[in-house]
C-alpha cells in the first residue's frame, strides 16, 4: 500500500512514520506540509491511504478532501477533537487525537483494513455539515485551487451535480447540492429562494410580483432571479416584510 502523510507539524509526520515501521506493507511515498501539497502529491501518486492533519494553513484538511475525485482511504489526525468527531464515528472511519500513543495508532490501522468500503466522501460532507457556518469557499479554477470569501459571493445556481457560485470575478462551479449550501451558510445572509437559487440577502433591492404566486427578485449587481411561493415565505421572514 501506498501512503502519503499530509499535516504541518514535522514531529507529527515523524511520529506517523515510525508507527507505520511495523506496516512493511505500506510505504510512505511522499509527505506533505499543507493542503495543496497534498493535492499534488495524491494526483501524482495516486496513494491508497492518506494520514491527514485537519487544522492546517492555506486550506484545511475537510476543503482539501473536497477537491479530490474519488479520494483515497483516510486516517485523520488533529489536536482538536470538536471536528465532526460524530461523522466520523458514523461512517467507521477513524481518526487520531494528538498526542496518540502506538496502541491507539495500532487501533486505527486495525479499523481500517476491517472497513469494506471507502466511506470518506460521506465522511467529508457529515463533518462539513456539522461545523459552524463556513466563512469560505473552495474551488478549483482552471487546475488552480481557489479560495473564496462567502462575502463576496452574489448568488449560488443549480447545475446538474454541481452548484454555480456568481461572484465579481465571474462564476465557478463545486460538485455540491444546493441543500448542502442552505444548511452550511449563514440562514440570515443566504435565502433559498427557488430550489435553483440561493442569494445573497444584502443585494436584494426590490421583489417583483411575476406571475401568479411567483416572484422576480432584483439585486445591485442587476441579475434578476425567480422566487418561487416557498422562497416569498422565506424572504419576508428574513427581511421582516
Amino acid at each position: 500500500m501506498k501512503a502519503i502523510i499530509i499535516d504541518d507539524e514535522p514531529l507529527a509526520r515523524m511520529m506517523v512514520k515510525e508507527y507505520l515501521q511495523t506496516y512493511p506493507h505500506i510505504t510512505v511515498v511522499e509527505e506533505c506540509n499543507d493542503g495543496f501539497e497534498g493535492i499534488k502529491a495524491i494526483q501524482q501518486h495516486q496513494p491508497d491511504l492518506i494520514f491527514l492533519d485537519i487544522q492546517m494553513p492555506k486550506i484545511n484538511g475537510f476543503e482539501m478532501l473536497e477537491l479530490i475525485d474519488n479520494p483515497p482511504q483516510v486516517i485523520f489526525t488533529t489536536a482538536f477533537d470538536e471536528y465532526a468527531i460524530k461523522a466520523f464515528d458514523a461512517h467507521a472511519a477513524d481518526y487520531l487525537l494528538k498526542p496518540f500513543s502506538k496502541e491507539r495508532f495500532d487501533k486505527a490501522m486495525q479499523k481500517l483494513q476491517q472497513q469494506r468500503v471507502n466511506a470518506t466522501p460521506e465522511i467529508i460532507e457529515t463533518a462539513l455539515r456539522s461545523t459552524v457556518p463556513s466563512h469560505r469557499i473552495v474551488v478549483r479554477d482552471n487546475g488552480k485551487i481557489k479560495i473564496i470569501s462567502v462575502a463576496q459571493v452574489q448568488y449560488l445556481e443549480a447545475a446538474d451535480d454541481y452548484v454555480k457560485i456568481f461572484t465579481a470575478e465571474g462564476s465557478f462551479l463545486k460538485k455540491k447540492t444546493m441543500q448542502f449550501f442552505e444548511d452550511s451558510l449563514p440562514s440570515q445572509e443566504f435565502i433559498r429562494t427557488h430550489r435553483s437559487y440561493i442569494v445573497n440577502a444584502s443585494l436584494i433591492t426590490r421583489i417583483d410580483l411575476h406571475e401568479k404566486d411567483s416572484y422576480l427578485v432584483l439585486l445591485t449587481t442587476g441579475a434578476r432571479l425567480p422566487v418561487s411561493k416557498a422562497g416569498y415565505t422565506k424572504l419576508k421572514e428574513v427581511l421582516g416584510i
